[in-house]
């Protein structure tokens, strides 16, 4: 799953994030989600969420 469609992602999934500062490179840093801090049902560049390490970004891929 690509992480656009808010009903895909919920707290204790394993994912692949894009931090602010690495949107120019791409580089992913890999996570457990703690919140869903996007309020909409889909977002083109990826849900929004905070990992419970505390880092925040753009949800790219969801492992199953």
């Amino acid at each position: 799953m690509d992480g656009q469609k808010r009903k895909d992602i919920a707290p204790g999934l394993e994912v692949d994030i894009v931090l602010k500062k690495d949107q120019r490179t791409g580089k992913l840093t890999n996570g457990v989600v703690k919140d869903i801090l996007t309020k909409s049902p889909s977002h083109p560049h990826g849900i929004k969420v905070r990992l419970e390490d505390g880092q925040v970004g753009r949800v790219k891929n969801v492992h199953k």
